[in-house]
């Protein structure tokens, strides 16, 4: 696609997601079925508002069943999944609306905690409303009352997957299918840093000495409906808590308090400052440790080392009765680390949350800090 953003004096091409990928040659793909004929390129309105025209490739229509194929583009962005074929293959079926399969190379969800239950395709809920809605489109343009069933294929998801952490989140034989606004936005880590910075001396420099702090979205929401903060007044880190840091103390900031869900701060209370999972999980080895600190038995143990989402440790850590004394534990030990990064020339404070939970835990002293930030 020819479409691009600047990031620090960058200019950089913005890429399309393996979810718009889908719903394209899903879109295609039930053109061709219904109209009996191959098409060479198809047009698809992404959730971030961008109108992307595809180039459909491997297209092969019978009377029964049509099959197409959309090469994943990601822009600039660095991403495994650039250049892969993404496949839909469209037949008619006696049930009415879209029925949705994942075929080779898309991942079956094994284990509860993620966004699909057991047994089903691991494609995420913004791609399958993507792809449902644009094949929801061709069916209601040519006036088919029938139903249309698609099935999703990445033959190169079966090797793929197993250089991600896909396995051991419970997702086998494939890789997911991701994307919330259907388009890529390209950023290299000195880039995302360099921004980070970037945003701290500019609060700074309007005579901000109290910095809010959050790694994303889930964040920003909690401190606005939770604690009344606005993120305005602050910067979202995303995984690099350790160089936000950094730079605080540079700009000579007073204050910096971070909020953000259990599932990526949980890491900080074993000195893990880059919070991506491609540079350290240990989630549920960290929860284990603490939950064992605070008088948890050994079948307790053993299902949080087995547990696949955070939210899912901490009910049973919760069953137990445990969960307030393990937070507090791991409160204290995110603030050592954090205070140790900044080699206690900062004000540290850290809020944490879990979606179904709420409130978890918060660090010493925090409320004065809050007070300072808002």
């Amino acid at each position: 696609m020819d479409e691009y953003i600047v990031k620090n004096n960058k200019k950089l091409r913005l890429g399309y997601t393996t979810g718009s990928c889908a719903a394209a040659a899903a879109k295609a793909a039930a053109r061709m079925l219904l109209e009996q004929r191959k098409v060479d390129s198809i047009p698809l309105m992404t959730p971030k508002g961008i109108l992307l025209k595809l180039k459909v490739l491997e297209a092969v229509v019978t009377l029964g069943r049509a099959s197409c194929g959309i090469k994943k583009d990601a822009g600039d962005d660095p991403d495994v999944t650039d250049g892969i074929m993404v496949y839909a293959l469209a037949e008619k079926c006696m049930e009415p609306g879209v029925i949705l399969e994942g075929g080779l190379g898309i991942g079956r969800v094994t284990k509860k905690g993620l966004e699909q239950e057991p047994g089903e395709a691991a494609i995420n809920k913004v791609p399958r409303r993507m792809i449902r809605e644009a094949v929801l489109e061709v069916m209601e343009e040519l006036d088919y009352p029938g139903g249309i069933k698609v099935t999703i294929s990445i033959p190169e998801g079966v090797e793929i997957a197993k250089k991600t952490f896909n396995p051991r989140l419970g997702i086998e034989g494939g890789i997911s299918i991701l994307g919330t606004s259907g388009i890529v936005e390209p950023m290299s880590e000195e880039a995302i840093k360099e921004t980070i910075h970037l945003e701290i001396r500019l609060l700074r420099a309007s005579g901000k000495m109290h910095l809010l702090c959050t790694p994303g979205n889930y964040g920003v929401d909690f401190a606005k409906e939770t604690l009344g903060l606005d993120l305005e007044k602050g910067v979202k880190c995303s995984n690099y808590i350790g160089d936000t840091i950094d730079y605080a103390v540079a700009e000579g900031l007073e204050t910096v308090v971070l909020v953000g869900h259990i599932g990526k701060l949980v890491k900080l209370a074993a000195g893990i400052m880059n919070t991506h999972s491609r540079q350290a999980d240990g989630r549920m080895e960290i929860l284990t440790a603490h939950a064992a600190m605070a008088g948890g038995d050994p079948e307790l143990l053993k299902k949080i080392m087995a547990a696949i989402t955070t939210e899912e440790a901490l009910e049973y850590i919760k069953e137990k009765g445990l969960l307030e004394d393990t937070m507090e534990l791991i409160m204290e030990r995110m603030l050592y680390y954090l205070e140790k990064r900044a080699y206690d020339k900062l004000k540290l404070g850290v809020v944490t949350f879990s979606n179904q939970l709420g409130l978890l835990g918060k660090t010493k002293g925090v409320e004065e800090l809050l007070w300072y930030i808002s």
